[in-house]
């Protein structure tokens, strides 16, 4: 995420378009990272290819630094819900977005429909950041004070017979989990569900990325995370501008 948006703010910094040389130089990012980011950047809208193959200030990035607060607040929301439902129908799998806020799991916006499921959110996902993917993933982002802190106000309760309530366990897991390999979630949330979340981050944001599927398709899930991370500047753009 942050490489997203440092080639924005070189792009943004040049009125008259930049080329790929030259944001390879300013950016520090290998050819091959920077090209995988231009064209999600190119498919969301933050910037645009003119004819010479320089690259400038995209519709979207305009319209969001250009309109007021509550039109801006909108044009967010909207943009993040057609990001999510196009992950959504390429992916064939429900898409969460969350966020790690004021000490609280929150679910920032989510695509689901009637070919794509989503499981029930009971309990509230808040209560149960210690069973979903989306919840394990953005505490295995906190220290480990923050982490205890959390769990002493959510107490990790049965939810299924897979879920893991014992605390230490549960502790050394998140302090194990590498920010490179998804989170899983198996049938820990709900019987019948299997979850997996990848971090996407923005600064001091801290957010995570989740899929879920039915239990039966549980050997499509580390591809359909995988998928997740390789798209995920997309996502938290809208949240970081």
């Amino acid at each position: 995420m942050r490489h997203a948006l440092r080639v924005l703010e070189a792009v943004v910094g040049d009125r008259d378009g930049v080329d790929e040389v030259r944001l390879a130089a300013r950016t520090g990012l290998p050819p091959a990272r920077l090209a995988g980011l231009l064209r999600t950047l190119l498919r969301e809208g933050y910037v645009e290819r003119l004819d010479d193959g320089s690259y400038v200030a995209g519709e979207a990035l305009v319209l969001l630094g250009g309109t007021g607060a509550g039109g801006r607040e909108r044009a967010l929301r909207e943009r993040l819900w057609r990001t999510l439902a196009r992950l959504r129908d390429s992916i064939g799998a429900a898409v969460y977005l969350g966020r790690y806020r004021d000490g609280e799991v929150e679910i920032v916006g989510y695509a689901d429909g009637p070919r794509h499921p989503a499981p029930p959110e009971r309990p509230d996902f808040r209560s149960a950041g210690h069973a979903t993917a989306l919840g394990k993933c953005l505490l295995g982002q906190l220290d480990h004070d923050a982490r205890r802190d959390h769990l002493s106000r959510h107490r990790a309760v049965r939810l299924t017979p897979r879920t893991i309530t014992d605390e230490r366990v549960l502790l050394s897991l998140l302090e194990r989990q590498s920010p490179t390999v998804p989170v899983l979630d198996l049938q820990e949330y709900e019987v019948g569900s299997v979850c997996a979340a990848v971090p996407v981050t923005a600064g001091s944001a801290v957010g995570s990325l989740g899929v879920c599927l039915p239990v039966e398709e549980t050997h499509r899930l580390r591809r359909a995370a995988e998928a997740l991370s390789e798209q995920a500047a997309g996502v938290l753009l809208p949240l970081s501008l």
